[in-house]
């Protein structure tokens, strides 16, 4: 597919000698679309994501990230991860940082954004998210939705190619509208991790989610 932003050829991987995590994946995800991987705890959803950009490491097969090969290739996983935001699963703010601050972090060290230019687009995240006045808070002095917009507005600031959540418990309405503008703004493809399996939830709706991928 010409206009793939990932593509998964028999990818494998091992825990240790016994769990074989993910057998034979063959996926291909085309520039902005949208796909939810689903399945129980311990089928490989979040594994199969954190491959992307090598935050797991596997043992066999490809995967390519808009034309670049995910190697161990140091320069290659930088320029993979310049390209996608993540949202964690536990949101992995640091504690010692204002949100502000984490969400300019990555910009300043990453993406070489000087500092100002770093804040300007950091608080245009927030305030998409709805936390501009929460731009001086801390973690812990913010409630978890709050915590967790603003890990969204962390992967946004680099107008990514791909963004991919981890399972998330509970997933807004107001944080998926957010994801949505994104992948119509920047053109992103969105990968969503989810151990649910109903219907009903827009997590899964298929008007949100018109493709998805089921791990046994």
């Amino acid at each position: 597919m010409s206009d793939a932003i990932v593509s998964f050829e028999k990818v494998n991987k091992w825990y240790g000698n016994a769990f074989h995590v993910l057998r034979d994946i063959d996926l291909t995800v085309a520039r902005g679309e949208r796909i939810v991987i689903c399945g129980p705890s311990g089928s490989g959803k979040s594994t199969l994501i954190r491959c992307i950009n090598a935050l797991e490491e596997y043992q066999e097969g490809r995967i390519t990230v808009d034309g670049t090969l995910l190697s161990d290739d140091v320069k290659a996983i930088e320029a993979v991860r310049k390209q996608v935001g993540m949202v964690f699963q536990q949101f992995n703010l640091f504690p010692h940082l204002t949100a502000l601050r984490n969400v300019t972090l990555a910009q300043e060290k990453v993406l070489k954004r000087s500092s100002n230019e770093a804040v300007v687009i950091a608080r245009e995240n927030l305030e998409r998210v709805g936390l501009a006045e929460k731009a001086d808070s801390y973690p812990a002095q913010l409630s978890g939705g709050q915590q967790q917009r603003v890990a969204i507005a962390r992967a946004l600031v680099n107008q990514p190619s791909l963004i991919y959540r981890e399972t998330i418990p509970v997933f807004p309405m107001r944080c998926h509208v957010t994801c949505s503008s994104a992948r119509k703004r920047f053109h992103s493809s969105i990968l969503h991790a989810s151990s649910r399996t109903g219907s009903t939830s827009h997590l899964l709706n298929p008007l949100f989610w018109p493709r998805r991928i089921r791990l046994n």
